[in-house]
């Protein structure tokens, strides 16, 4: 499949003290091998779980952009590129934690035109609020069809005179995805991620599973999440007229609560990724406007 990709997972459950099941999720599908001993005989032990042959695969520190061969346009140009960057990146500088971090800040440079476009895009249409108000009360009630295409054209008009592309703020939201899902994957599919800790927290636990061991720092990502969210769907465009206004509100308010409950199930490795990268465009932006002031 051309398309091919996604994390694929396995689930092993333990018994612990006072015969306490406790369940730990794998990913099947990794593209290396782990460094750590421990990690390694797990996986060693359930290699009929595994999607592929743990002997065909590098060790994590000598993965390379080819390794594995061709798996589909989605893995082999976007993953494992990505993946490759970021262990690279850590043994620079000695640690995956921060390398996620660099790389977060090193994408969002990369789609600094974007944002700044994006952004400009933002500001020009605040200015044009008061010709687009104006063209909503003129059409009030009128939802003939020569009425609406009248209405079309004088819009079309104002962002002409304002200089602005309506599409282009829409572009840098549009694009994060695919390279945010591609980051999620590759951070998923490499193990020696997940072995490593980085001040309280380790890459590859998540806040509900830190919780689940008395270890409350996890609720300080939690918070950066959900300030770095709301922040950055309150820079997004102000929309055309009050009907999509709303709708936007609304949508803007639906993801912040899906990404609010989603944080506590995101693994360190990613809500440094998304908070970093995020926080660096906020930070950008307020730049960018100040710098017009």
């Amino acid at each position: 499949v051309m398309l091919s990709g996604c994390t694929k997972r396995f689930t092993l459950t333990t018994t612990g003290e006072n015969d306490k099941e406790t369940k730990k999720t794998y990913v099947s599908n990794i593209i290396c091998k782990p460094e750590s001993k421990e990690l390694l005989s797990i996986y060693e032990e359930n290699e009929d779980k595994l999607l592929v042959k743990l002997d065909d695969l590098p060790k994590c520190s000598n993965l390379k952009v080819d390794s594995g061969g061709y798996e589909g346009l989605w893995t082999s140009f976007f993953v494992k590129p990505l993946a490759w960057l970021i262990v690279k990146l850590g043994q620079l500088v000695k640690s995956h934690g921060l390398s996620i971090m660099i790389m977060g800040i090193l994408l969002r440079v990369i789609m600094f035109p974007l944002s700044k476009k994006s952004a400009n895009t933002n500001e020009k249409m605040q200015y044009a609020q008061k010709d687009l108000k104006n063209l909503e009360k003129k059409y009030k009630g009128k939802e003939d069809k020569e009425s609406m295409m009248a209405k079309s054209q004088e819009m079309m008009m104002i962002y002409k005179k304002h200089e602005i592309s309506p599409m282009s703020g829409c572009i840098f939201a549009f694009l994060q995805l695919p390279i945010f899902f591609a980051f999620l994957e590759a951070v998923y599919r490499v193990p020696a991620f997940f072995e490593e800790n980085l001040w309280k927290f380790n890459l590859g636990m998540t806040p509900t599973e830190g919780f689940a061991v008395n270890n409350y720092w996890y609720l300080i990502l939690v918070v950066l999440i959900i300030l770095a969210t709301y922040f950055s769907f309150k820079n997004m465009n102000v929309s055309a007229d009050e009907a999509q206004a709303k709708q936007m509100k609304m949508m803007s308010t639906f993801m912040i609560v899906f990404i609010s409950i989603v944080s506590f199930t995101l693994p360190t490795a990613i809500a440094l990724y998304w908070i970093v990268s995020n926080g660096f465009t906020i930070i950008q932006n307020l730049i960018l406007k100040k710098g017009k002031k």
